[in-house]
C-alpha cells in the first residue's frame, strides 16, 4: 500500500487515474482548486482543496504522502519550481510528472515533426518544467505522452534520446504505466520516457 497525492485530480488524467486505482489498497489524496467537482469518493480517498501554487497548501498536502502524480496546466515552468522545491524540503521523493511528447524534438517526420518544440513555441514551458525536475534531487519520472485519447490501451515506451513511436495514446493506457509505478516505486525512476499507442 502507498499513499498517493493525485495533483490536478479533476483533469482527464487525474480521473482516470482514480478509476485505475479505485480497487487497490492504495490511499489516494486527490488534490485540487475545485473538489466540489470530485464526485463519488470512495473509502480509500481524502480529496483536498488547495493549489500547487501556494507554498503552504503544498507543504501540508506533502505531509505523509509517499508518491506524488501531477499532471497540471497553466504555468508550468513555475509550478515545477514551487513542487520540487516543496518535495526536496519534505521527505517524499517519489514524483511522477506529466509532460508532453516533442519537448526534446523526438518526433519523426512519420509521426509529425509540427509537434515538436522546434515548430512549437507552446511546448517551451513544457520543456523548462521537464528540465527543472531532471536537476532536481527527487525519484521523478518525467512522461511524455502522445495525444490523449479514449482508444484501445495498448501502449508501448520509448526514452528520451529515442524517436517517438506514434501520434496518440489513451488515458486508459497512461494510467495503467502509473500504476505499474506505484506498485513498483523503482520502476523508471530518473527517467523521461514517452508512451503512445503502438502504430
Amino acid at each position: 500500500m502507498a499513499n498517493v497525492l493525485i495533483i490536478g485530480a479533476t483533469g482527464s488524467l487525474g480521473r482516470e487515474l482514480r478509476k485505475e486505482l479505485k480497487t487497490t489498497n492504495h490511499k489516494l489524496t486527490l488534490f485540487s482548486r475545485s473538489v466540489g467537482r470530485l464526485q463519488n469518493l470512495t473509502s480509500n480517498e481524502l480529496a483536498i482543496e488547495g493549489s500547487v501554487m501556494n507554498p503552504i497548501d503544498l507543504v501540508n498536502i506533502l505531509d505523509g504522502q509517499d508518491i506524488v502524480f501531477a499532471a497540471l496546466s497553466g504555468n508550468l515552468t513555475k509550478m515545477a519550481e514551487d513542487l520540487t522545491a516543496a518535495m526536496e524540503e519534505s521527505s517524499v521523493r517519489r514524483l511522477i510528472f506529466i509532460s508532453s511528447m516533442g519537448i526534446y524534438d523526438e518526433i519523426p517526420a512519420s509521426v509529425g515533426v509540427e509537434g515538436n518544440l522546434r515548430n512549437n513555441p507552446a511546448l517551451k514551458d513544457y520543456r523548462k518544467a521537464a528540465d527543472i525536475i531532471e536537476k532536481s534531487q527527487l525519484d521523478y519520472t518525467i512522461i511524455r505522452p502522445g495525444w490523449f485519447d479514449n482508444g484501445t490501451n495498448n501502449y508501448e515506451i520509448t526514452y528520451k534520446g529515442e524517436e517517438f513511436g506514434g501520434h496518440d495514446v489513451s488515458r486508459g493506457a497512461i494510467a495503467k504505466l502509473i500504476h505499474q509505478m506505484i506498485d513498483n516505486p523503482n520502476l523508471y525512476v530518473n527517467e523521461s520516457i514517452g508512451i503512445n499507442r503502438p502504430e
